[in-house]
């Protein structure tokens, strides 16, 4: 068993996302998990909004994700996920990603995101769950140039040349590129590297603006600083106009339990940052 995940911290992650399935390593399992994951741990970016340092330990991202009750971004997601596969005897392999999703100039981004491959039964899957307001809720074939149904929108992964692959997601009858990947093994440190940058950089959007989202059975919500969207059958924006608001958006509908209440920030502390939101 993976060395950071012991049985009472599987205990723990499956009962956070709310799993009573049988633990090998079966494609069932995978599928069950993978749709399970973002409906109970949300995506956010509270942490460098707060100047606060997101720590990719194993043992961070279980305390935070797992038992306070928060969310996180790709890094702790999928790291998450991996040590859970892992830990139940999946074969990982982990990767990395140049995000293009909303992207309108042609300039090649650099690899912020992390994806895993999940080699199981003779296949090779795709598993992300870790990417905010489009996250998959089911693993995907890694087959290029077919159309991949999952518990929400279609994907498919399209081959861009010799060795780069391109995830796309299909959003009113139309396919929207995701984000751009190789095959090149990531290593822990390389995550470690890409967090710094997105958590640090002044210009990163997470430094600046509140991200946060989370799968709903049939439906998504995504809130981008003031505006909360509801997407699914019956689509819906609304803006978010006081503190009271969005602390109960972030409460009530992405389902996260609030630093100033799981960690050491105070209600004034994150309550002024909540006010300085555009």
């Amino acid at each position: 068993m993976n060395a950071h995940f012991t049985s009472t911290d599987l205990d723990a992650y499956f009962e956070r996302i709310g799993y009573e399935g049988p633990h090998e390593p079966s494609l069932d399992t995978l599928k069950a998990l993978h749709l399970l994951h973002p409906q109970a741990i949300p995506f956010e970016n509270l942490d460098s909004l707060l100047g606060r340092p997101v720590r990719l330990d194993a043992g961070s991202i279980q305390q935070k994700l797992v038992g306070a009750g928060r969310g996180g971004y790709c890094f702790e997601h999928n790291l998450l996920f991996r040590g859970v596969l892992d830990a139940l005897g999946f074969r990982t392999r982990s990767l990395g990603a140049r995000v293009v999703w909303g992207r309108t100039d042609a300039e090649m981004p650099a690899r912020t995101h992390m994806l895993l491959l999940v080699d199981l039964e003779g296949r090779t899957y795709l598993a992300d769950v870790g990417f905010g307001g489009v996250t998959l809720t089911a693993p995907l074939e890694f087959e290029t140039g077919r159309e991949q149904a999952t518990p929400h929108e279609p994907f498919r992964i399209d081959r861009v040349d010799a060795g780069n692959y391109l995830l796309q997601v299909k959003l009113d009858g139309a396919w929207t590129p995701l984000y751009r990947f190789d095959l090149e093994p990531q290593f822990d440190i390389d995550y470690e590297v890409a967090n710094h940058f997105v958590s640090t950089y002044p210009p990163s959007i997470f430094r600046h603006n509140l991200l946060a989202a989370r799968v709903a059975a049939d439906s998504r919500f995504g809130l981008f600083n003031r505006r909360l969207s509801l997407h699914g059958a019956n689509p819906a924006q609304r803006e978010l106009t006081s503190v009271q608001q969005l602390r109960d958006v972030l409460q009530k509908e992405i389902g996260i339990r609030l630093p100033d209440q799981a960690d050491d920030v105070s209600s004034a502390e994150f309550d002024a940052m909540l006010a300085r939101l555009p």
